[in-house]
């Protein structure tokens, strides 16, 4: 393992993800200032951390990569910019790619960031939930904590694998610089889009370095965190979380040297699913940790069925705030009813664009949905119901207008941006 300098800190992300392969993703933003807590929700904010200050420490299961993800979070991501680059990387590589990144970053806070967080703001109630769930956002740690900066527990699904934070230390030599323009390159449109491409994110599957991880590390540099764990972890029968060992990781490394198991079989296995611990970097007078886990799963509901240890886990967390965006309209079929059921029961406020429930579905579980921005028709990505599509194009027309400048998510064909929010009546 490379020896690291000093402690590494802020964090930045990307966006959004699918369900489905050929499906695309929201965005993700970075940057190196934070941005605030929402005002409505400072003494809350207070009250958790005076609640941390008095717990006792958490003694966690499981290896910790957090040496890992911090030498990530400053080589890739750009967080403390203010430390020196961890040796034996290239330190005027890894300056010019902060260099340009730190500029893609400012320009993305100044045409979304800035627009964007005080408009969702006004729109997230405060009594919401600070548990969030996420289907189909895979790299979009970004778009989540644009929409609740003040949320404490985050999940996000997607068939995107978090990958092995470990090849941080074994990039191989004249790599470092082509890797990290490509992911450059990556976040550029996913800045200029406000999502991605699902395509985009599969960066990861091809890097040296860990993409879903360098996304989610992105997002809380802009965001103004700190990593301070990262572990891998399976879902036993029960729902519950094993996180893996020492013993198990050397054992699967030991099956990949032998030839006995691919890597993609070792991904799949150990590196799937991670959690990712992390803290503000400013304001905070005791800093609350806060949990980001990123599960790789196929959420339509023949996968569900067979394998029902997500869904054991995400309703033992009760009542959640929802998001969803650039999610292929899977949310329109009923090949997703369990996600759908389990979001629609769960949550009383839920955001999204076009991708988010039907109307018609909306209303039958009690919802009445508020529209935001302009919406003709549906960007055909995934199989868009003519029913639905009208359905929602009505809605948008019965509702009051509201203009916004941004997008969320998937524009509309006509390139508008739109936001429905679909919450229980008052």
């Amino acid at each position: 393992m490379r020896k690291l300098s000093a402690i590494a800190v802020a964090v930045v992300v990307a966006l959004g993800c699918s369900n489905s392969r050929t499906a695309t993703k929201s965005n993700a933003e970075a940057a190196t200032t934070s941005v605030p807590p929402l005002a409505s929700s400072v003494a809350q904010v207070e009250v958790d951390a005076a609640v941390e200050a008095a717990a006792p420490p958490e003694v966690l299961a499981g290896v910790d990569y957090a040496a890992e993800a911090k030498t990530l979070f400053r080589i890739a991501a750009c967080g403390n910019t203010s430390s020196p680059v961890p040796d034996g990387f290239d330190a005027a590589v890894v300056d010019a790619h902060c260099k340009e990144l730190t500029a893609m970053i400012a320009e993305y806070k100044k045409s979304w960031m800035d627009v964007a967080m005080p408009f969702i703001a006004k729109l997230v109630p405060a009594d919401t939930p600070k548990t969030v769930v996420y289907p189909f956002g895979g790299g979009d740690l970004l778009g989540a904590l644009a929409t609740y900066p003040n949320g404490t527990k985050i999940t996000t699904i997607s068939l995107e694998v978090a990958a092995d934070v470990r090849k941080v230390d074994s990039i191989p030599k004249g790599r470092l610089a082509p890797e990290l323009a490509r992911y450059r390159m990556v976040l550029g449109k996913l800045f200029e889009k406000a999502h991605s491409r699902t395509d985009n994110l599969d960066i990861g599957s091809k890097s040296v370095l860990p993409g879903e991880i360098v996304f989610d590390l992105v997002a809380l540099a802009v965001h103004g965190y700190e990593p301070t764990s990262l572990r891998y972890f399976r879902f036993t029968a029960d729902g519950s979380l094993h996180y893996f060992e020492q013993a198990e990781i050397d054992g699967a490394d030991a099956a990949l040297k032998a030839n006995k198991k691919t890597r993609a079989e070792i991904d799949d296995a150990f590196f799937s699913n991670m959690e990712l611990r992390y803290r503000s970097t400013v304001a905070d007078a005791v800093h609350v940790t806060r949990i980001l886990r990123h599960v790789a799963y196929n959420l339509d509901d023949t996968h569900m069925k067979q394998s029902p240890q997500l869904l054991k886990q995400l309703e033992g967390d009760g009542k959640i705030a929802a998001m969803t965006k650039a999610a292929s309209h899977l949310l329109w079929s009923d090949d997703f009813s369990i996600i759908r059921n389990y979001l629609a029961t769960h949550t009383d406020w839920m955001i999204s664009d076009s991708t988010g429930f039907a109307p018609t579905y909306a209303k039958k579980m009690g919802f009445v949905q508020d529209t935001y921005g302009t919406y003709t028709w549906p960007e055909p990505f995934g199989t868009v119901d003519v029913k639905n599509a009208t359905d929602l194009r009505n809605l948008f027309t019965a509702n009051p207008h509201t203009d916004i400048t941004f997008r969320y998510g998937y524009p509309d064909k006509d390139h508008h941006g739109h936001i429905v929010v679909t919450r229980k009546p008052k």
